[in-house]
């Protein structure tokens, strides 16, 4: 008997916590969503890539060293979009790169912001690939280990020797790689596997605003294409690679407040000893901002936000399913430098996280005086810098319309929501040829990936998915890091032990690439 009374003790501690569970599940406007499969996506089951193109293989080994000098030369035009520094030369350095491989049609597009290049390469093939490319690259910093950033320096490290420069690796290296990999296949057989578009932009590190503008001239003939393409480096030292099949949304804002007829200076900041009779502009920011999420900060509260959210499918639930099975968050936290995810989510919870809830976050604040030492006023104006990443089902439109009423309602309609980027996301089904062939030739080389419905970040991806229609993968060999910060650089030659590949193995895997998706049936 008491080991019966045990047990319904046990069971009524265990409904209670249950149904305490779902009761803050209830009140919370976080989404549950269901998972009806246990069944992980095996790429290991993707036949790998068996064609062999030997002779354009020899003629990449044979060129190599013209192939380096063709990065280096790609890295030396500096094409800062921030800063419009050298963004001309660089789009006529692509413009004539594409004119040398003998693309048929070539020509500049003018936009309100940078220009882009268009190209078309016609093979006669019975397949067609739209690449997408970005030449600008970021600001640099001062604190590299070598003098020039821009100067296209080859650099020995742990990892081998290296191309270090900014846009090594993001993405003017492995751009260049896939330029080198059709040189030598015109060189070697006189044509391509597939017609290929090359779609170039100068602003990808803006936020893209003006890529449509690109599309324009050519938007029909693109839309007859079989798919999109963006060359990337997406493997790690040991080999292994992360694919990732599409990118969240984002709308980029700025909040502000200041003075008026609500209360606060109008005209400038004032003393500070006034704060007992004059309303604070960086107050009421602050708190317009804190009534949009929790105290803790990590959950949305504008209503609604959360509902657009597509579900993951059962093809999405099989790969995250397989990403929670290999998922180490302790390393992930490691090279982020933090001690715990929220709410100490691990594996696949974390997973569906990232990958299923948008995001609120500032990424600037400021107002007032923060200079050295001590001076007392109170402000006039208050600024924020934020974005929100929007999972699939989440559109621009809605979320900047749910912020715009959550203000209004809690009393902020002074606040000024200026919108400065939004786009949706991107995603395409693993399923795909042009998927199912990328698979295969990183089987064939032995670089097993870790497939993803899309990643937490952003791109303006949709532009493929959505505006053309069409699927899209980015992805390929090779190993680089840095991005957007000091030391940035792409593996060429790999030390003894590390298994990413080197430039001649990155420049064959895209044969492959093309030779695969051009025998798709």
């Amino acid at each position: 008997m008491s080991g019966l009374r045990t047990l319904s003790i046990s069971l009524a501690l265990a409904l209670s916590c249950a149904t305490a569970l779902a009761a803050r599940a209830a009140d919370s406007p976080r989404p549950a969503y269901a998972w009806t499969t246990t069944e992980a996506f095996d790429v290991s089951r993707v036949p790998a890539y068996a064609g062999r193109h030997d002779a354009v293989y020899a003629r990449i080994d044979a060129d190599l060293e013209a192939h380096v000098a063709h990065l280096q030369r790609w890295v030396r035009q500096r094409s800062i979009s921030a800063q419009d520094d050298g963004i001309d030369a660089m789009a006529a350095m692509v413009a004539d790169d594409l004119r040398a491989l003998g693309f048929d049609e070539v020509r500049q597009v003018e936009t309100p912001g940078h220009p882009g290049v268009l190209g078309y390469y016609d093979a006669g093939a019975a397949r067609t690939l739209v690449v997408y490319m970005m030449y600008d690259v970021q600001p640099v910093e001062d604190n590299w280990r070598i003098d020039d950033p821009f100067a296209g320096s080859l650099v020995e490290n742990e990892h081998g020797t290296v191309l270090m420069a900014r846009g090594a690796t993001n993405q003017k290296g492995p751009q260049r790689a896939f330029l080198n990999a059709l040189d030598a296949m015109i060189k070697t057989t006189g044509t391509l596997p597939v017609n290929l578009y090359v779609v170039a932009e100068g602003e990808e590190e803006l936020g893209s605003p003006n890529v449509g503008r690109i599309f324009e001239p050519w938007l029909d003939r693109l839309r007859q294409a079989d798919g999109a393409f963006f060359p990337m480096n997406i493997q790690r030292p040991d080999g292994s690679a992360s694919l990732n099949l599409g990118v969240k949304g984002i709308v980029y804002f700025e909040l502000e407040s200041k003075g008026g007829a609500w209360g606060g200076p109008a005209r400038s900041e004032v003393h500070g000893s006034v704060k007992s009779l004059v309303d604070s502009p960086t107050l009421r920011l602050v708190q317009a901002i804190a009534s949009m999420t929790t105290p803790d900060g990590n959950t949305i509260t504008i209503p609604g936000y959360y509902a657009p959210v597509t579900p993951p499918t059962v093809e999405q639930q099989r790969l995250v399913n397989a990403l929670a099975a290999g998922a180490d968050d302790a390393a992930l936290q490691r090279s982020l430098g933090v001690s715990r995810w929220i709410d100490g989510l691990t594996g696949r919870e974390a997973i569906v996280r990232d990958l299923f809830e948008p995001t609120l976050n500032v990424d600037g604040l400021w107002s007032g005086y923060t200079g050295a030492g001590m001076k007392t006023i109170l402000p006039h104006v208050a600024t924020a810098k934020m974005d929100s990443r929007l999972p699939p089902g989440l559109e621009p439109e809605d979320a900047y319309r749910m912020i715009r009423a959550h203000l209004d309602a809690k009393g902020f309609d002074d606040v000024v929501i200026r919108p400065l980027s939004g786009y949706p996301a991107a995603s395409t089904s693993v399923d795909t040829p042009l998927v199912q062939a990328m698979l295969g030739v990183l089987n064939k080389y032995g670089a097993p990936a870790r497939v993803s419905p899309w990643l937490g970040g952003s791109a303006p991806f949709y532009q493929f998915t959505r505006t053309l229609g069409l699927p899209f993968v980015f992805g390929g060999l090779g190993y680089g890091t840095g991005a957007h910060g000091p030391d940035e650089f792409m593996l060429i030659h790999p030390a003894r032990g590390v298994k990413a590949a080197g430039l001649a193995d990155i420049e064959k895997s895209y044969v492959d690439i093309l030779h695969a998706l051009s025998e798709v049936r």
